[in-house]
């Protein structure tokens, strides 16, 4: 049975991958370094900033990928407030079910400072027991690090977690998917970033979250 449910952000909550690649691309530009949308599906998305700009620039200083960092994340604030992230078909309302109802966490590679504003417009602010995000960790998804720290973070509110080792992941790239299963995770995926069958991995696949609640989560698992 279901112990506890993690939930990646961006492509499972809210339609945010193009805010993302667009927003690296404004900072790559003065570099003459551009990532196609293709490329950015292939090889990018589910990592965090860091991973990106180390790929794009193998010999960065600390101190500059920092920056990049911070110019990259005003560029996807610049472009939150102009476009938005909308909620991808089932998320919020599957939230809102599980929320209160059994531990919820959110583990991302995104900042912190990119979803909490997103999340507030939702109005699912406090929805989640605990959020782990890029400044959580030093390392990205596929690492099965952040999945790990999310899951530690909740047997520490919840101690009964302890001996259950049922925690279900929702994802929507391989790189999470790998990254859950390798923290011992059930994965239901979702084909809101990849085709199914680019999804293999997870335990279970679904086209959406539409229409799912803790009953049916549990009957998938």
């Amino acid at each position: 049975m279901i112990s506890a449910v993690i939930f990646d952000f961006d492509g499972v909550i809210v339609d945010s991958e193009r805010l993302h690649w667009t927003a690296f691309n404004k900072i790559l530009e003065p570099f003459d370094k551009h990532i196609s949308w293709d490329e950015y599906i292939g090889s990018y998305i589910g990592c965090d900033d860091r991973g990106t700009f180390r790929h794009a620039f193998p010999n960065l200083e600390k101190n500059e990928l920092a920056e990049l960092i911070r110019k990259k994340a005003a560029a996807f604030q610049e472009l939150l407030e102009g476009d938005g992230a909308a909620a991808l078909p089932g998320s919020v309302e599957l939230i809102e079910k599980l929320s209160g109802n059994i531990p919820l966490a959110i583990c991302t590679g995104a900042l912190r400072e990119d979803i909490l504003p997103i999340l507030g417009s939702l109005g699912i602010s406090d929805a989640f027991d605990t959020i782990v995000t890029a400044d959580d960790t030093h390392i990205s998804k596929p690492d099965p690090a952040p999945y790990s720290k999310a899951w530690n973070n909740l047997t520490k509110i919840f101690q009964h977690l302890e001996s259950v080792t049922t925690g279900l992941a929702i994802e929507d790239t391989p790189a999470g998917i790998a990254s859950a299963k390798a923290a011992s995770l059930r994965v239901l995926a979702v084909t809101n970033s990849y085709k199914k069958e680019f999804l293999t991995l997870a335990d279970a696949v679904v086209d959406s979250l539409e229409g799912l609640d803790l009953d049916g989560l549990r009957k998938i698992f």
